[in-house]
């Protein structure tokens, strides 16, 4: 059964309709990167998805949640799809142990002890755990991208959502933020990317989405898709794109 269900979906911003009737599934543990243009409505479906946009029509359910923009069920929608953006949006005035425990602690009433158990736990599991008590103006830009990704995990999500977030990053600092979504690949984790790293879908993704003007022109294994576009459009992205 998927996880994620998209059918016919339109979303519109005034007179721009941005998303024209997008339709996908997304199995259990797959890893789907969503490639194309800027404009072409990768970062709007994927705000979509988390009820972060209201959809003008269709339909979509993530992780057993029909969307609805009930505040109680959107709460609900949330705690099992965590989305991690280009910035890392950290309260600066809190530890990297206080943002991750944040979430957790208002949403689940997770008590005190158990919660910064938890902020431990993920830490170690992105590398981080020796900068459980410093501030977010002390770290790199990477290390800041890797908390926002624990602080997400915190919530113990069954569907991640990634938009752009290596973009504003460095190659050495990007690269050690792949590393931490490679890692949650192997770990099983359900994910969806919008990235522009090419060379990163290829290797990691299951599943590659190439949209353009607000549909999906493209859907298939990273290694056929790459080596055999079948779309003008695609081929001429890819050559772009492709180092």
């Amino acid at each position: 059964m998927s996880i994620v269900t998209v059918e016919n979906v339109h979303k519109r911003f005034g007179q721009n309709e941005v998303l024209k009737g997008v339709s996908l599934r997304v199995e259990r543990g797959q890893v789907v990167a969503l490639l194309g243009r800027s404009g072409s409505g990768k970062s709007t479906l994927l705000r979509c998805l988390n009820g972060l946009e209201v959809i003008d029509s269709g339909r979509i359910e993530v992780a057993g949640h029909e969307m609805s923009y009930e505040p109680a069920r959107l709460r609900a929608l949330r705690e099992d799809v965590g989305i991690v953006f280009q910035s890392y949006n950290l309260f600066p005035h809190l530890s990297v142990a206080e943002n991750i425990m944040l979430a957790p602690g208002l949403v689940k009433r997770v008590d005190k002890a158990a919660n910064r158990r938890l902020a431990e736990q993920v830490l170690e599991r992105i590398g981080l755990l020796d900068k459980i008590d410093e501030y977010p103006d002390s770290l790199s830009g990477g290390q800041q991208q890797r908390v926002a990704i624990a602080r997400a995990l915190a919530m113990e999500p069954r569907v991640m959502l990634f938009d752009e977030v290596t973009s504003a990053l460095d190659p050495e600092l990007t690269e050690e933020v792949l590393e931490v979504i490679e890692q949650l690949a192997r770990d099983g984790m359900t994910m969806m990317l919008v990235t522009h790293e090419m060379n990163f879908a290829r290797r990691v993704a299951s599943t590659v989405v190439f949209m353009n003007e607000g549909t999906i022109w493209e859907t298939g294994e990273p290694e056929a898709m790459f080596s055999n576009p079948k779309t003008s459009e695609f081929k001429a992205f890819t050559q772009r794109n492709v180092k």
